[in-house]
């Protein structure tokens, strides 16, 4: 091996020089471009985890009430309201998140969420450990890793103007088009043919939730902005922004709730984190062009990390199904006015538990 040319030597001390130099990874140089974006990543990765402590507190309230012998409505509890307060504050950390981070980049990381809720169930619902969530925990960590090392960096701080040239620009105007022309494709299906596959309504879920997270990055900075003495508030677009995320986070909920009502949330979270997130990054390629400078083995490398993220969210949540399985159903054989092979469910979407379907008069006149 030859000696380097002094060149050449230059350059690779400066690529790889440890922490306390001037160019490391670690330096002081490298910390001020990212520190703002690195402030976003932990603010959305502690937001999700507080959102799904707050997941978990609500369903240790809702298991108290059931051991109850005289059941009460779940919002009479002090613990599910300490569930919802902190459910509000990790949201509200996810917004302000978006005012620092890339779409790409906080988007993704609803994952965190996910291997919450696995280690969580464990240490509180005294759930078991299984190998599957230990190896889709280590793969959603990796993706995550990767996605946060090579996510885009570009400005943050959107002001107004940049706001109205992007919403008025032709790539964002014909994504537009071809959105809602989708949209109401599938709004076609579900409403005229009844059709109600988890894949339609969280494909419109995806396409409403890609107009949302435009409009919260573009609402979150410019009150960023505005904190800090550039007053972006008197723009019409900021109020224009706040109805558009207003109204597509309002019908977001409706389709998702819909889902979850006909389908399980083993099936339903999965297949959402999927959609939500391909969704918003698309939409933030498109609207804030994001990855307009980022090189080709970075994008690689992103939509890699991004791969194994899903993947990991698909084998928790598929060991999750595999447990509720084994969950014993209600036999129905000694009710009057029920056959011996009808089996019911608690319903968890009640405010009581045990009880069964409203519609059925005739086993409730009998007992």
């Amino acid at each position: 091996m030859g000696i380097l040319p002094v060149s050449e030597w230059a350059s690779w001390n400066v690529s790889f020089e440890g922490p306390g130099t001037e160019s490391g990874p670690l330096s002081s140089p490298w910390y001020s471009t990212h520190k703002t974006q690195l402030l976003g990543v932990l603010l959305a990765a502690a937001s999700n985890f507080l959102i799904s402590v707050s997941l978990h507190i609500q369903k240790c309230s809702h298991l108290r009430l059931a051991c109850q012998t005289e059941p009460k409505p779940y919002y009479t509890s002090k613990l599910w309201w300490c569930g919802i307060t902190l459910l509000g504050l990790g949201e509200v950390g996810n917004f302000i998140a978006y005012g620092f981070a890339p779409i790409a980049l906080v988007a993704p990381l609803g994952c965190v969420s996910v291997i919450g809720s696995a280690f969580i169930s464990v240490l509180f619902l005294k759930k078991t450990m299984r190998a599957a969530d230990i190896l889709g925990g280590a793969l959603t960590v990796t993706g995550t890793y990767l996605l946060v090392t090579f996510a885009p960096n570009v400005p943050q701080e959107l002001t107004a103007r940049q706001v109205q040239t992007y919403l008025v620009s032709w790539p964002f105007l014909v994504y537009s088009i071809l959105e809602i022309i989708i949209f109401c494709i599938l709004l076609y299906f579900y409403k005229r043919k009844a059709v109600k596959h988890i894949v339609v309504l969280l494909m419109m879920v995806a396409l409403l939730a890609s107009l949302t997270v435009v409009a919260v990055k573009a609402v979150a900075s410019m009150i960023t902005l505005s904190a800090k003495g550039k007053m972006q508030l008197t723009y019409p677009v900021f109020y224009i922004m706040i109805v558009l995320m207003a109204t597509s986070c309002a019908f977001q909920v409706k389709f998702l709730n819909q889902a979850m009502h006909l389908y399980e949330a083993t099936a339903v979270v999965p297949v959402n984190f999927v959609f939500f997130t391909s969704s918003a990054i698309i939409s933030g390629v498109i609207f804030y062009r994001e990855f307009q400078s980022a090189a080709l083995l970075s994008v690689f490398m992103f939509l890699f990390g991004c791969l194994l993220s899903f993947l990991g969210v698909f084998v928790i949540a598929r060991n999750k199904r595999e447990e509720h399985l084994q969950i014993p159903f209600i036999d129905c054989g000694l009710i009057p006015g029920k056959k011996l092979t009808g089996k019911i469910q608690p319903d968890s979407h009640s405010s009581r538990y045990g009880t069964l379907n409203n519609e059925d008069n005739s086993v409730k006149s009998q007992s």
